[in-house]
């Protein structure tokens, strides 16, 4: 079972830190992809990089439990 993260007596959702985790990767995701000129390709950016926070915090979590 996930236990909730103790932060000087406030309580956060480990979902906090799989979103973090999260968001870090997918960040430098999309700056490799920019640079390679993969949104070109893309038909909506935005939706894409959605999919894509989604995709991989799913992966964060189920890869931990």
């Amino acid at each position: 079972m996930i236990k909730e993260i103790d932060l000087a007596g406030l309580y956060l959702s480990p979902m906090l830190g799989y979103l973090l985790v999260a968001l870090a990767i997918t960040g430098l995701l999309r700056f490799v992809l920019g640079r390679i000129g993969a949104y070109r390709w893309i038909w909506h950016p935005a939706l894409f990089d959605l999919s894509v926070l989604v995709i991989i915090m799913t992966a964060l979590v189920a890869l931990t439990m």
